[in-house]
């Protein structure tokens, strides 16, 4: 191991300059750091994210919605900037007291419902339009893989992710840790892709719009850019659904909304109408200014 030993001191304490790339907006308390209200729109659903693999299960399911015809899932997304401490404002804390996308408030309601953590919206959502959530027996196996999903994510990637990709060096013991962890998880998901089309069975739900932003996209190349690394095409199930998903249009949609980031025609840093996709990508609006 080339790894500097280290002592844990009797009592931590925070050091606000180890934290590597994200030092300046992580701390070891909670609540808000200065007063800001959150914009609310026309919409009754207001969603405050970013397109991070987290932000975009909730877009892909407003989409996907919206192409049943829900027209009530019609909703305004507000672009959360968590590089520059957007979720500690006072009014993000008050939607989510965890300070993390993304955040629901639903204003069809007196008073407005706040719905916070991802998999939370996603139960939410589909118990209120009533689709996309099971109501047969397929329900608990539905459920069984949402919570799969919000329990082992974070190996993949505030694990793995953060020591392959984001920590101020290259440590060997972390990142074999938790590759190891990430590749016995796509295991796990590739056997049970071989058993079905969909993770809960033969249709589509929310157990894999919850699952294919992470891991769909790791075997895309779009995650930390390790594929090659954990040699993601041996597990050719995960690949195969995630390529079918990735050809749906409402998930392409829902990939789009609050990225600000990457191919300036696939970025929609806000929407509030269905139109947004053909007006307001940042191509146009940078073409509409010249830039």
């Amino acid at each position: 191991m080339t790894n500097t030993p280290y002592t844990p001191p009797k009592v931590w304490k925070w050091d606000a300059e180890s934290g590597g790339k994200f030092a300046s907006i992580n701390r070891p308390t909670a609540g808000a750091t200065h007063d800001k209200d959150l914009p609310v729109g026309e919409n009754p659903l207001q969603l405050y994210s970013l397109a991070t693999p987290n932000g975009v299960k909730v877009t892909i399911l407003l989409e996907e919605l919206l192409a049943l015809g829900h027209t009530g899932a019609e909703y305004d997304a507000w672009i959360i900037d968590i590089g520059e401490g957007d979720q500690f404002s006072s009014g993000f804390v008050a939607a989510n007291p965890n300070s993390k996308i993304p955040v629901m408030v639903d204003h069809s309601t007196s008073p407005p419902t706040r719905i916070f953590e991802s998999g939370a919206i996603l139960m939410h959502l589909a118990e209120r339009f009533g689709a996309f959530l099971p109501t047969d027996h397929t329900r608990a196996e539905c459920l069984s893989w949402l919570f799969w999903q919000m329990g082992s994510a974070p190996f993949l990637g505030g694990g793995f992710g953060h020591f392959y990709s984001y920590a101020p060096g290259k440590y060997e013991y972390p990142i074999n840790r938790y590759a190891m962890e990430t590749k016995r998880q796509l295991d796990v998901l590739d056997q049970r892709l071989q058993e079905s089309p969909y993770v809960a069975g033969d249709t589509y739900t929310i157990a894999d719009m919850a699952i294919w932003p992470w891991y769909g996209a790791l075997v895309l190349g779009r995650l930390y850019d390790a594929g090659e690394f954990l040699q993601v095409d041996a597990y050719e199930h995960v690949v195969r659904w995630a390529q079918e998903l990735d050809q749906r249009a409402a998930v392409r949609r829902g990939r789009m909304v609050n990225r600000a980031w990457g191919d300036p025609s696939e970025q929609l840093r806000e929407r509030h109408h269905a139109d947004d996709f053909d007006t307001k990508t940042q191509d146009k609006i940078d073409g509409a200014s010249g830039g």
